[in-house]
């Protein structure tokens, strides 16, 4: 699939437990080593550590990755703020080493900014080649097509999975406009008799069967799991040559 106009394939890595460790920089590159071309951090993981991790890393970016890296989050209102995110980007921008961020997401819309305010300051560093594609989280339809008129949305990252699916039409929608659905805590559901019963058939894991049930769900679907182990990370990139049967993926879906 396309990220902007990058070809990357559908399983990713989430990085929000990534410190700044010698150990943790080889994991970064042996990931990329191990055919992952999008790597998901922000400005608030780790306390910045993730995203120096990830500069220190794979600095400079390679064309066939996309490191996406998020600004405006938090629980405090505010943090929306057109001059937050401006000192975010910069900062986000010094840590990872690069003179342009691939993808740029808006974390959280702010309760206290317009979504069309906060993504005006995303725009003025696309406008002037800082920032390259743009993406909106934990959002409705509504929200993305607000954000659409201010920015092109290259992808939507909200949490879902096989037990969390609120954002259904957010996904159809997302698959009929061409955008990039990037679920996080893909794997949160759990495990259930019928994934256990699916992996025995299949001789996978369950967490494979639970990415396999996200990638049959949408072709726009692109899993970031999180882990800070190489052995899980390869078995969950090993869920791209799983294909469930239309049965199998009714019987998870029901």
């Amino acid at each position: 699939m396309k990220v902007g106009d990058v070809d990357v394939r559908r399983i990713g890595l989430g990085t929000n437990r990534l410190t700044h460790t010698r150990d943790h920089v080889a994991l970064i590159k042996a990931a990329v080593a191990a055919g992952v071309q999008m790597i998901d951090t922000a400005y608030s993981y780790a306390g910045g550590e993730s995203e120096q991790t990830i500069g220190e890393a794979l600095s400079p970016f390679s064309r066939d990755v996309v490191v996406a890296t998020k600004g405006g989050g938090g629980p405090n209102p505010g943090r929306g703020r057109p001059e937050v995110l401006r000192q975010q980007i910069e900062t986000s921008l010094r840590r990872l080493k690069t003179g342009t961020i691939p993808l740029y997401y808006l974390h959280r819309v702010d309760v206290e900014t317009p979504i069309e305010e906060s993504l005006g300051a995303i725009k003025e560093y696309v406008d002037a080649g800082r920032i390259s594609h743009v993406g909106v989280s934990e959002v409705d339809v509504d929200l993305v097509e607000r954000a659409r008129k201010v920015v092109p949305i290259a992808t939507v990252q909200n949490q879902y999975n096989l037990a969390e699916r609120k954002w259904d039409a957010v996904v159809d929608h997302c698959e009929r406009e061409g955008i990039v659905f990037v679920p996080f805590y893909p794997l949160r559901a759990g495990r259930s008799a019928a994934v256990d019963e699916i992996a025995r058939r299949h001789r996978a894991t369950p967490s494979q069967v639970m990415l396999a049930w996200l990638l049959h769900r949408s072709p726009v679907m692109l899993p970031i799991p999180g882990t800070l182990s190489l052995e899980h990370l390869k078995e969950n990139v090993g869920a791209l040559n799983l294909q469930l049967t239309k049965p199998e993926y009714e019987s998870l879906s029901g």
